[in-house]
C-alpha cells in the first residue's frame, strides 16, 4: 500500500506542478488500495488492508467551497456511494492514531442498547505532544477537555471539538430520507436504507460507480438542496463541527466524552503567542456569531434541550464579553486613580471582606480544578496569567470581528492577512465495523492547507 500510495503521490504533484493548492479543478476520485482478499481465495492469517479512496472534491473560483464543512460533506456522499458504514472517524489533518482500539473503545457506547438509539457521536479529547513541561501558553487547554467537557459529559453530551470523534451518519441527515434534499445521485440516497453490507459493494466498483462519485464531488451537486441546510454539516458558522453538534444535541440526540488513560489521539498546538491568540480569535468570533444568531442557546437551544445544557454552550458562546469587563477593570481603576475617586471600600469597611471573599473564592475554585486534574501550582498560575492575555487580545478582538461583520466592514471568513492561514485539510477514516471490515477514505482539500514552511 505504501507504494501504491507513493506512486499515486508522485502522479498527482506532475498533474498540479508542484502546486499547495489548486483553486480551480474537477472532482477526482481514485481507489488506491480496494481490497479483493478474499475474491481472490487468499486464506492466509495475515490481516486484511483496508479499501483506501483519494478524494479531491471539484473548485471553482466563482463558486463557494465552504471551506472544512464542505469538504466533509463531499466526503459523506462519495464514502455513502463506495462503503454505506454506519460510523465514521473525523480527525484533522495534524492529528494521528495512538490507540489502535479506540474504535472499539467508542463502538462500546455505539452499539450499546442502551444508548444506540440516541447517540450521535463519542468524543475524544484533544491531547498534543508538542506541549512544553511548562506549558505557559495554555497549549493543552486543561481547562476545556478536563474540566468542562468532562461536566457536560452528564448532562446530554458536550461540545463536538471538530476532531477526534467517532460519528453516527444518521444524525446527520435528519428527518425523512427524501430525495429532494439529498441530491438526484440514487446510488447515494438508495443505500441511506439500505441493509446491504460493504462486502457486497466493494465488489461493485465499476467505471460507472466511479463517475458517479465524481459527480456528487461537483460543486453544483448541492444546488437548491438542503445540504448544509438542514442535513449533513451546517454551513450557518464557520465553526462547523462545533454548531452541527449543537444542532445535533438540540434534535434530542445524546454524545458521550471518553477520557481513556492513555491518549488515543495524538495532535499538534500551537507553540507561540501569535499562533494561540489567532486562533483563539477565530474561535471566539465563530462562536459569538452563533450565540447572537436565531440559534442562540437563550432561545432556540433552551427550547429543545435541558436548561443545564443549554446554559453550557452559553457559557462557550458568550465567554468572549467577558473582555470587555476585563478592558474596564484595566482602563476605569487607574482612572479613579489619578482623579482621586474611590472606587473600592477601605479595609475598615464592611463590605471589604464580601468583596475579598468573592475574590479569594474564584482563586481557590480554580485552584481546586487544576489540582484535581492533576495540575501543579505552576499550571494554575500559567493559567490565571494566560486567561488575562488572552481576554485583553484575541477574544476582545473576537469581539470587535463580529461587531464589523455585523455592520458589514469585514466579509466573514477564517483568514486574515496577518496571520497565517487556517488548515482546511481533511484526513477522515470511516469505520464500517458494522461489517467488521475497515474502510479508509482520505479526503484531499489543499485549498488553505500550509506552506511547507508552516508545517516546519
Amino acid at each position: 500500500m505504501h507504494l501504491a500510495y507513493e506512486q499515486f503521490k508522485e502522479n498527482v504533484e506532475r498533474r498540479t506542478n508542484g502546486a499547495s493548492a489548486i483553486n480551480d479543478r474537477p472532482p477526482h476520485v481514485t481507489i488506491i488500495h480496494e481490497n479483493r482478499k478474499r475474491r481472490t481465495g487468499n486464506t492466509d492469517d495475515q490481516a486484511e488492508m483496508p479499501l483506501l479512496v483519494y478524494v479531491s472534491r471539484e473548485k471553482r473560483p466563482s463558486l463557494p467551497h465552504r471551506f472544512k464543512a464542505g469538504a466533509l460533506n463531499a466526503l459523506l456522499r462519495v464514502s455513502g456511494v463506495l462503503s454505506n458504514a454506519a460510523y465514521m472517524l473525523v480527525l484533522d489533518c495534524d492529528m494521528y492514531c495512538n490507540e489502535p482500539t479506540s474504535v472499539k473503545q467508542a463502538m462500546c457506547f455505539h452499539l450499546d442498547p442502551k444508548l444506540s438509539s440516541s447517540l450521535a457521536f463519542v468524543q475524544y479529547p484533544q491531547i498534543f505532544y508538542n506541549v512544553s513541561q511548562k506549558d505557559i501558553y495554555d497549549g493543552q487547554a486543561r481547562s476545556a477537555y478536563k474540566t468542562k467537557y468532562q461536566g457536560m459529559d452528564g448532562i446530554g453530551g458536550t461540545v463536538c471539538s471538530g476532531t477526534g470523534y467517532y460519528l453516527k451518519k444518521k444524525a446527520l441527515y435528519g428527518s425523512p430520507n427524501q430525495q429532494e434534499w439529498f441530491g438526484q445521485s440514487t446510488k447515494f440516497t438508495d443505500p441511506l436504507t439500505s441493509s446491504e453490507n460493504e462486502e457486497s459493494r466493494r465488489n461493485q466498483f465499476t467505471t460507472a460507480v466511479l463517475e458517479e462519485t465524481k459527480k456528487i464531488a461537483s460543486c453544483g451537486y448541492e444546488d437548491n438542496r438542503k445540504w448544509g441546510k438542514q442535513i449533513s454539516y451546517s454551513y450557518e458558522s464557520l465553526l462547523e463541527s462545533s454548531f452541527t453538534g449543537y444542532l445535533v444535541h438540540t434534535r434530542g440526540w445524546k454524545s458521550v466524552y471518553l477520557y481513556p488513560k492513555r491518549p488515543c489521539f495524538l495532535g499538534s498546538t500551537t507553540i507561540h503567542m501569535k499562533d494561540a491568540m489567532s486562533q483563539l480569535m477565530k474561535w471566539s468570533s465563530g462562536l459569538q456569531q452563533v450565540g447572537l444568531s436565531r440559534f442562540n442557546p437563550v432561545i432556540y437551544g433552551a427550547s429543545r434541550m435541558s436548561i443545564l445544557q443549554s446554559m453550557c454552550y452559553g457559557y462557550f458562546m458568550y465567554t468572549p464579553f467577558l473582555s470587555i469587563a476585563f478592558l474596564l477593570y484595566g482602563v476605569v481603576p487607574p482612572l479613579c486613580l489619578l482623579n482621586g475617586v474611590l472606587l473600592y471600600p477601605k479595609a475598615s469597611n464592611p463590605w471589604f471582606k464580601v468583596f475579598a471573599t468573592v475574590y479569594v473564592s474564584s482563586l481557590l475554585q480554580h485552584l481546586y480544578d487544576v489540582v484535581s486534574s492533576d495540575g501543579s501550582l505552576a499550571t494554575w498560575w500559567n493559567e490565571q496569567r494566560i486567561y488575562l492575555i488572552k481576554c485583553m487580545s484575541a477574544l476582545l478582538f473576537g469581539c470587535l470581528d463580529v461587531m464589523m461583520k455585523s455592520f458589514g466592514v469585514v466579509k466573514a471568513n477564517f483568514r486574515w492577512k496577518d496571520v497565517h492561514d487556517t488548515i482546511d485539510v481533511l484526513g477522515a477514516i470511516e469505520c464500517g465495523f458494522h461489517v467488521m471490515d475497515n474502510s479508509i477514505v482520505q479526503l484531499s482539500d489543499p485549498q488553505g492547507a500550509r506552506t511547507k514552511q508552516d508545517q516546519k
